[in-house]
């Protein structure tokens, strides 16, 4: 009888795992492509073109799950799951390109998702909040020497990019007039300007008309956590200036409503197809892709369990092409409302270090000293 010593592998370097059993170091980069798993949803698509990507995957060994009544023609569409390794997802986009009913163009979208991801370092957002009422440090940096201080504060402490925000979007807040948010922001930003503070800076905003100010003092990113719902001339004022990023947001409802029993039938696919149209949109009017940025919107019509769901799959929206940001600092999702900040930094700490080891592309965070050194940790 043998004695057989199994271990299943797991986030762990197959080229280098290859390498130790001995296999062929030549085909060693293209030969862990066997061994990398992917399961793609493909949206609505007709029954010929579901039961041609079927068959297609099963000539390769794959698979492709298919509503029922595909085969019999009864229904107008279906969603369709398709899973395999690498390998095989890229010969079934190969195939595909042959066949007809647009599959040529699926199958290029195929290729393209299929290819290797380079590694990157999370990229630390601090957040400066300039307003009388945010849910954690309402008041604190509202007075400009102050804000000036936590400023200088988090950059010292390793922040990538400072979110200046001068407009409470917490649950049941209500807006701030364009011109009340200028008056706190201006003064900042022509500190930065006049001190020639090299940082990223990005602008906490739903208004074009802030928007648009901001930018003129050099801002380098707008985070409307709308995107685009609140302020239909935001998209026109990003087109406009090609040198500036956007991060779209997804929100059910606005700050006023959005915690009143927020519902979906299928979170992640209604966030991840929200997010999609929005890039489409902004797309459509010139913005460029790689100006995009997008945050599934934590805590922004959601229960605990939604975040942590999004926590758990926030990866399938990387789908969409575009870098992902999460901002869960200090949250309710802690669900640790008397706690002091501090002792919510640890817990949010401990969430982001998943995210950070999941290679996500940003993180907003109240303690930026805290993250960058768990950073400098991970390596």
């Amino acid at each position: 009888m043998h004695d057989f010593l199994l271990k299943e592998l797991h986030n762990t370097d197959l080229e280098q795992e290859l390498k130790f059993i001995g296999f062929d170091k030549c085909y060693t980069y293209k030969g862990k492509n066997k061994f990398i798993y992917k399961n793609f949803k493909i949206f609505n698509l007709t029954c010929a073109q579901a039961n041609i990507i079927k068959q297609t995957a099963l000539s390769v060994g794959a698979d492709c799950g298919t509503h029922r009544e595909v085969i019999t023609g009864k229904i107008d569409s279906s969603c369709v799951i398709l899973g395999g390794s690498i390998s095989q997802l890229v010969k079934i986009a190969k195939k595909l390109e042959h066949q007809p009913f647009g599959l040529k163009e699926l199958g290029a979208i195929l290729t393209e998702k299929c290819n290797p991801q380079t590694a990157h370092s999370t990229k630390i957002m601090g957040i400066l909040n300039i307003t009388e009422n945010s849910f954690s440090d309402g008041g604190k940096y509202y007075e400009f020497d102050e804000a000036v201080k936590q400023l200088n504060r988090l950059i010292e402490d390793g922040a990538d990019i400072i979110d200046i925000g001068a407009e409470s979007t917490k649950p049941y807040s209500e807006p701030v007039h364009a011109e009340k948010q200028l008056e706190k922001l201006i003064p900042i930003l022509e500190y930065i300007k006049s001190n020639n503070i090299k940082i990223l800076v990005s602008i906490d905003t739903r208004s074009a008309k802030v928007a648009q100010e901001c930018i003129k003092l050099g801002a380098n990113i707008i985070n409307d956590v709308s995107g685009f719902d609140y302020d239909a001339d935001m998209v026109n004022v990003l087109a406009n200036n090609p040198q500036v990023k956007i991060i779209i947001q997804h929100s059910q409802g606005t700050p006023e409503n959005m915690q009143d029993s927020p519902q979906y039938d299928n979170l992640m696919d209604e966030i991840y197809i929200n997010l999609k149209n929005k890039v489409d949109f902004a797309l459509s009017k010139g913005i460029k892709k790689e100006n995009i940025i997008i945050d599934p919107g934590i805590g922004f019509g959601k229960t605990k369990a939604h975040n942590m769901e999004i926590l758990r799959r926030h990866q399938e929206l990387k789908t969409i092409g575009c870098p992902v940001l999460i901002g869960l600092s200090r949250k309710s999702l802690l669900e640790m409302p008397d706690a002091s900040n501090e002792e919510k930094d640890i817990f949010t700490l401990s969430l982001n270090s998943i995210l950070i080891n999941d290679n996500i592309d940003y993180i907003r965070v109240h303690n930026v000293k805290l993250h960058k050194k768990l950073q400098n940790i991970l390596g």
